[in-house]
């Protein structure tokens, strides 16, 4: 059997068990996967990149599934102008990860995100507000931003379309069409710098199958979820993650 980044089997059953709780969450609703796997396996593995790499190997078909499954909802004009934000924003980033101190600003940002989390709660359904065009490219900025400072670039893209997406789908579909496109800039970038090695593809499909199941479970859980019922878990979600942030930083 080819090497895998596994030490036991153990660790691996570890893996596939947090493995499909992150992926029942990110079809369901549509982001959180990073901040869950990540957060849960960086206990168990000594390296940061075989978690990383392989999370965004194993997340490639549930985003693909999700686009393409919920295309007609996908909004292109926004994503356009958000995206040209998020390329802007990461490299500027990245640098400020090696200029500043980012620990104050991932303190403001898990305390706004429990904000935003309790005041989406009593906010009417999603879809009543178009923000202006013009806000889209500083939206995904600051996303850009936070993805190359902390590699958690979902919060304003969270809040965009919790405020415009009409309904549970299409908030959905939009998020996930953005974080394929990451996805697909990502994977070229990963293996040109060597950090797709055969130990960490084998791994990918070694967890296929729980990652697969994960996701099935979250579809089939967003496919009955009420409307109301899904915009209350979002907004508890998010709440959730500011408090994930504040407690591991």
């Amino acid at each position: 059997m080819p090497p895998t980044i596994f030490p036991s089997l153990a660790i691996y059953a570890a893996t596939c068990g947090i493995l499909i709780i992150a992926q029942l969450v990110y079809v369901l609703f549509g982001f959180g996967s990073g901040l869950i796997a990540v957060g849960s396996l960086a206990l168990i593995f000594p390296e940061l990149k075989d978690v990383v790499v392989v999370l965004l190997l194993v997340n490639l078909p549930a985003e693909l599934f999700v686009t393409w499954q919920s295309r007609r909802k996908v909004r292109w004009r926004p994503i356009a102008a958000l995206g040209a934000g998020i390329a802007m924003g990461i490299p500027a980033g990245a640098w400020l990860l090696n200029a500043t101190e980012p620990q104050i600003v991932l303190q403001v940002l898990g305390w706004f995100l429990i904000t935003v989390g309790l005041v989406f709660i009593k906010l009417p359904p999603g879809g009543r507000i178009t923000p202006p065009a013009a806000l889209a490219p500083p939206a995904g900025l600051v996303s850009g931003l936070l993805t190359g400072l902390f590699g958690t670039g979902g919060p304003p893209l969270i809040i965009w379309y919790h405020l415009t997406a009409a309904d549970k789908t299409a908030f959905r579909a939009n998020l996930m069409t953005i974080f394929l496109l990451m996805t697909v800039v990502r994977v070229p970038s990963y293996v040109a710098g060597g950090l797709v090695t055969g130990p960490r593809l084998f791994s990918s499909l070694l967890v296929m199958p729980a990652v697969l199941f994960g996701a099935w479970l979250g579809h089939r859980l967003h496919v009955q979820i009420s409307e109301r019922a899904f915009r209350r878990l979002v907004s508890l979600l998010l709440a959730v993650l500011g408090a994930m942030l504040l407690i591991r930083h």
